[in-house]
């Protein structure tokens, strides 16, 4: 690690570079991501390779040793000026994209999740965050699904970025490499609650506004619904996703736990 820096060695390009990273098609091209806040960069510091940051001394202060090429001091509440949060803390990092191997999500032996077309960042974060409290290490994405690391959603992580790896593929050709229950979510399935659950496969969780698209939906055998309190009330059309993901996740594991 680098000795650190005065926060005016923070270059104009260091900046460009934190604006660019706010679209997709950059953070592709240069494997970086940026994330900011206190806790988050402190869970991630300790598992992603951190190119460069600039925090406060305060901040530092609780670290002890940081891996990081490159520190800048925020002497002159900098931070503020360039942060991409409304509210912004006291250190901004960036990170290279963790490497992820498809391969390693398979699902004949642990549960996998498969979102098919999430676009809320704020749902993806909060879907990973239950995976990771439910011990699901892979999640698995159709191409059109929310970036993981656009800013918002890597916020909504709250640090469970650490903990799960997040892949991207074409999810029909996904679901048909393996022989293992596929399970989905529908307003005509079967009872959660009452129907038998396996502790491994695929669980795959539709967009927000058309669920699960009919191309995956073919290949999906067991058909679940999560049934609302009680049968006969009036209630909300559907619950949303993220909600809905972990109640999922809890009724897997309760079965399997118990």
């Amino acid at each position: 690690m680098g000795l650190p820096k005065s926060v005016n060695m923070l270059s104009k390009s260091k900046i460009k570079l934190i604006r660019s990273l706010e679209k997709k098609k950059n953070r592709d091209e240069l494997q970086l991501f940026v994330a900011e806040g206190n806790k988050l960069v402190s869970d991630l510091i300790q598992t992603f390779e951190c190119e460069w940051m600039i925090a406060k001394t305060s901040w530092m202060a609780t670290q002890g040793n940081i891996p990081a090429k490159e520190i800048f001091i925020d002497e002159n509440d900098e931070i503020r000026k360039i942060s991409l949060l409304k509210t912004p803390q006291d250190v901004l990092a960036i990170f290279k994209h963790p490497i992820c191997k498809l391969e390693d999500a398979n699902p004949s032996n642990q549960l996998i999740l498969a979102l098919d077309g999430i676009q809320d960042p704020g749902n993806l974060g909060t879907i990973i965050r239950s995976a990771d409290w439910f011990g699901i290490e892979h999640i698995v994405c159709s191409l059109d699904t929310a970036d993981i690391f656009g800013p918002k959603a890597i916020q909504a992580t709250m640090g469970a970025l650490t903990h799960v790896n997040i892949h991207y593929t074409e999810l029909d050709r996904y679901l048909k490499t393996y022989k293992t229950p596929v399970y989905g979510t529908f307003l005509d399935g079967e009872n959660i609650y009452e129907k038998p659950l396996s502790n491994y496969g695929i669980i795959v969780m539709g967009n927000e506004g058309n669920g699960i698209r009919p191309a995956v939906e073919t290949l999906i055998e067991e058909r679940l619904y999560i049934p609302n309190y009680p049968a006969n009330r009036e209630t909300s059309e559907s619950l949303n996703v993220a909600i809905a993901t972990a109640i999922i996740c809890a009724e897997f594991r309760r079965k399997v736990i118990y």
